[in-house]
């Protein structure tokens, strides 16, 4: 189990977007890639620049949704050939064609509800606080200013350096999160 760091990471806030985009590039073209932007609009670059088309989400809502289509479809199965059987009109037991819609219907939820929960999941919700909220002009990030954290579980994350590395980016502050 890995152990926790004392402090969550560092963040530096920024008067201009532009300043924030800049410092954000660098910081992933340095080796960092625990890193978080936060502006008080959006910004699609900044975005962008944190995590470069890094999306599982597709795959977990196209498992979800095989896995959703093969349960429905196993459902049907089992209760009309092995559990249940029963003859009506002289069709077989296993029809696939009467098994067709309430696939697709199943196929659909799964697909839905993996979506939903590989949201939240990978957005790490619920969370009811996050430590940089501990950060005393944090507030701002809501107004006019533009924030960039780095954490300390990054592999490449050394206290000092890390500070030094976004002090170099002529910030308005540079701060400690703590937990």
């Amino acid at each position: 189990m890995a152990k926790r760091p004392e402090i969550y990471g560092v963040v530096a806030e920024f008067e201009d977007p532009n300043e924030l985009l800049k410092a954000t590039r660098a910081a992933y073209e340095a080796g960092y890639r625990r890193i978080e932007a936060y502006t008080p609009y959006p910004i699609e670059e900044v975005s962008e620049a944190v995590s470069p088309h890094r999306n599982r989400l597709p795959l977990i809502v196209l498992i979800g949704g095989i896995i959703g289509g093969l349960a429905g479809y196993a459902l049907q199965y089992y209760t009309q050939v092995i559990d249940y059987p029963m003859n009506i009109g002289g069709r077989p037991f296993h029809s696939w064609p009467a098994f067709i819609v309430p696939t697709f219907e199943t196929t659909i939820l799964g697909a839905a509800l993996s979506a939903v929960f590989g949201m939240l999941a990978l957005n790490g919700l619920p969370r009811p606080h996050h430590p940089i909220f501990n950060t005393p002009r944090f507030e701002l990030a809501s107004r006019n200013r533009f924030f960039l954290s780095i954490e300390a579980s990054d592999k490449k994350f050394d206290r000092e350096q890390t500070k030094e590395f976004l002090a170099s980016f002529a910030p308005r502050d540079v701060s400690e999160v703590d937990w």
